[in-house]
């Protein structure tokens, strides 16, 4: 089956990779460079069971299959060194009642937490330890994935004509949004700090008043901030508000993020369904993957190999009804 998949962000290069496994032949279009969307400016955190502090447990399970998916397919890439979630002293009910709505995780004191990051040495005096946890960084993550599939012979158009094609999967994300799709957007802000004064091995989480932060290194001294959640399609710079939140709560994470470099900003349009769940819709020739919201390296694996079976099963489907 010839397929067009449209959209190289981490839905569209996820549901290629799951479908040339398969042996389909596939065509990617992208007007845009690959991976240059909001998946660009993700997280990376493989962190199902963190997510379910707010998730449903169908994003729970998909994600805790990402893990195992993502490491089979970019061998090296993901690492699973776990995270930790931490709170300042006047937050500990907070850091109670996270525990209370997530499972898979450790209690740690403060010599625990130590031990796993020394940089944080008697900052906080407990913390949740989710050892099962993993990262990876999403720009080589998505470099690699396109890399592969080009080896494996598919091919990025900027144009196409989608009827010359059996199957179209639209994985476009900001770009459906429109009226009627039952999109949303949700606008993510994040920044990139560096600084030689702190070294992290894991993603660490901040339970802040406002803004839960989360902090992942990326080596080199270099660490990605994020990030908020805004009801906005509004795509333009971060906001001063935002700016001085984050560098507030890693400042709160540890003092040392006080002198860092401000290296990147960034903002990205997640679409988002009413339930912010992700998920396939369509029928017949064409298809869709969509509404990732902040869920996008957690589900988009999932959803690949729930349409790569889908596809599959489509054309005995009909040999039944015909």
């Amino acid at each position: 089956m010839t397929i067009l998949i449209k959209g190289a962000g981490v839905a569209g290069l996820t549901a290629a990779f799951a479908l040339v496994r398969r042996g389909h032949t596939v065509t990617l279009l992208d007007p845009a460079d690959p991976g240059m969307g909001a998946s660009h400016y993700a997280g990376g955190m493989l962190a199902p069971w963190c997510e379910g502090e707010t998730a449903p447990a169908v994003v729970v399970d998909a994600g805790e299959q990402a893990i195992g998916w993502w490491d089979e397919a970019l061998p090296g890439l993901v690492e699973r060194k776990g995270t930790l979630l931490v709170a300042p002293a006047r937050d500990q009910s907070e850091l109670e009642r996270f525990a209370r709505r997530t499972r898979r995780h450790e209690w740690l004191d403060e010599a625990g937490i130590a031990e796993l990051e020394p940089a944080l040495a008697g900052r906080f005096r407990r913390g949740l330890f989710f050892r099962d946890e993993a990262h990876l960084d999403p720009r080589p993550a998505l470099a690699a994935l396109l890399e592969a599939l080009t080896r494996k012979g598919v091919k990025i158009l900027r144009h196409a004509n989608e009827r010359a094609f059996a199957q179209v999967i639209d994985c476009t994300g900001r770009a459906a949004i429109q009226p009627g799709s039952q999109l949303r957007g949700v606008r993510g802000e994040m920044l990139y700090l560096k600084t030689d004064e702190i070294a992290l091995s894991r993603p660490v989480r901040l339970l802040h008043p406002r803004i839960p932060l989360y902090v992942v290194p990326r080596g080199e001294g270099r660490f990605m901030v994020g990030a908020t959640m805004i009801e906005s399609e509004h795509d333009g710079p971060i906001s001063a508000r935002s700016l001085m939140e984050l560098l507030n709560a890693a400042y709160t994470l540890h003092p040392a993020f006080g002198e860092a470099e401000v290296i990147e900003t960034g903002t990205g349009i997640r679409p988002a369904y009413a339930d912010n769940i992700p998920r396939i819709t369509g029928s017949d020739r064409h298809l869709a993957i969509n509404g990732m919201y902040r869920h996008g390296f957690l589900m988009a694996p999932a959803l690949a190999e729930d349409l790569a079976v889908r596809l599959e099963a489509e054309p005995q489907r009909r040999s039944a009804t015909a």
